[in-house]
């Protein structure tokens, strides 16, 4: 800073040095214009390198996140496996005698009607008769239910099957 090379400032208790720019050669116009069509040439290659670069990232992702040949192949061996025992399943289940005949189907889909329809019907009655005895029955529902040793289907998760 005393030879002049470099110059100085203080801001409070800082001081700070910096090249002293009038030393060195001023640039022609033409030297300038030259230098912004270098600076704006670089930065288009630069962004066409970003750009190539970006795109070759994004194919190296890909490439990662697909399988090799050796884990392709094993996963075709392992589906054709799956495949084969499919096959297999589907031949026993095709050849098997003990099928379900149309009668015997129809006959147990109306036990099933009629016993739901069953269980409808003693339900809502006692239902019923349950709501009748409450009426008069000071305290709730549910410690009557609790007293008098009452479970019903909504305590066991048990729903009835829709009609079909």
């Amino acid at each position: 800073a005393q030879q002049g090379r470099v110059r100085e400032k203080a801001y409070g208790k800082q001081r700070i040095y910096f090249a002293d720019q009038e030393q060195l050669p001023a640039a022609s116009d033409a030297e300038l214009r030259s230098l912004d069509g270098e600076i704006a040439t670089l930065s288009a290659k630069v962004q066409a390198l970003q750009q190539s670069c970006r795109q070759m990232e994004a194919e190296l992702k890909d490439l990662n996140s697909s399988m090799t040949t050796p884990e392709m192949a094993r996963e075709i061996e392992e589906l054709r496996k799956g495949c084969a025992s499919y096959v297999e399943k589907l031949e026993r289940i095709k050849s098997a005698t003990n099928h379900v005949t149309p009668e015997e189907k129809e006959k147990v889909c109306s036990e099933q009607k009629l016993y739901c329809k069953e269980w409808r019907r003693r339900k809502r009655m006692a239902t019923e008769l349950l709501d009748a005895i409450l009426e008069g029955y000071p305290k709730s529902k549910k410690q009557f239910f609790e007293e008098v040793g009452i479970e019903t289907d909504e305590d066991h998760n048990v729903t009835l099957p829709a009609t079909v």
